[in-house]
């Protein structure tokens, strides 16, 4: 027994201490990767469950002739679906929707984040006040936008004491108006929150070295302040084109399925196109939708690396 002990302890030494430093790292990263993929599996297996196979089999069916004929058609659904007046009249108003309220969303949070920055009187107060709607439940805020942009509504009878007619605001041309105040109502708080959080991790040895230097606000602005914000611009952005799109529970809940056509959105057409069991068409009509939220964020994603990587890490 003693002779089988002085054999392996010959043998550990007789291995070079570098080549057990690099085993050890070796079974570390070993270690460390099985970890991760432990972790890692769960979540990786809901998403391929619930996001990206749904995902393929919606692909499936916009190349296919019907689900009862499953015949390769290739482009003729999508085809067919860019000639369809409905969708050309939802897609126009989405666009025209997001290209309105998300810019709007980002400039105005970022100067209410800049605002509050400042010393100003009732600070806490204004906070309250944008985050309040967070708190709100959708049917309340329904509620709220009937009884004041109603056609006998609040707003209605506030008007008419200055001789305006009444307007029946979500069946006339202002209603996307309408629509984008409700957004920016709901949402500005969140975005708000999230730029003050940037600003305060803007390092102040820069500002204090423009201050110095004799930089003025608009300077500083521009060329420190933005530049580290570019990273949270990017994220409310993305959080707003996301908002944009979940506004359609609003709408339904005001108009119906069939409202004003400057309200038909595309979930509207997706809505209706699934109750009428048109599966080629709504399929067909959320790739095209996957591939231009695709396109939109990588454009977003390649503007802030161009405009920020010099303030990275």
């Amino acid at each position: 027994m003693k002779a089988v002990k002085e054999k392996k302890i010959k043998q550990k030494k007789a291995v070079p201490a570098k080549v057990r430093r690099t085993w050890k790292v070796s079974n570390d990263r070993v270690r460390d990767v099985l970890h991760s993929v432990a972790f890692l599996t769960p979540s990786v297996a809901g998403v391929a469950l619930f996001f990206i196979l749904p995902f393929l089999v919606v692909v499936y069916y916009s190349v296919i002739r019907s689900p009862m004929n499953p015949d390769f058609v290739f482009l003729d659904n999508f085809i067919s679906v860019l000639q369809n007046s409905s969708f050309r009249t939802a897609a126009k108003n989405t666009a025209m929707f997001s290209a309105i309220a998300v810019p709007l969303a980002v400039v105005l949070s970022l100067v209410l984040a800049l605002m509050l920055e400042c010393r100003i009187p009732c600070k806490s107060l204004l906070r309250t006040f944008f985050l309040s709607p967070m708190m709100v439940p959708v049917a309340s805020v329904v509620l709220i936008w009937q009884v004041v942009f109603h056609y006998r509504g609040t707003l209605n009878v506030i008007l008419s004491n200055f001789g305006v007619d009444p307007i029946d605001w979500l069946n006339s041309p202002y209603c996307l108006l309408v629509i984008v105040v409700l957004f920016l109502w709901k949402n500005l708080g969140y975005n708000m929150i999230l730029f003050m959080a940037a600003l305060n991790n803007i390092p102040k040895e820069l500002l204090e070295v423009a201050d110095v230097e004799g930089a003025s606000a608009a300077h500083k602005f521009f060329n420190i302040k933005l530049r580290y914000l570019s990273p949270t611009v990017l994220f409310v952005a993305i959080l707003s084109i996301i908002n944009s799109f979940k506004v359609f529970r609003e709408i339904y809940l005001l108009t119906g399925n069939y409202p004003y056509d400057g309200l038909y959105m595309m979930q509207h057409f997706m809505n209706n196109t699934f109750g009428n069991l048109d599966y080629q068409k709504m399929s067909s009509a959320a790739v095209l939708m996957a591939l231009v939220m695709v396109a939109l964020i990588a454009l977003l994603f390649k503007v802030e690396d161009v405009f920020g990587k010099d303030v990275e890490g």
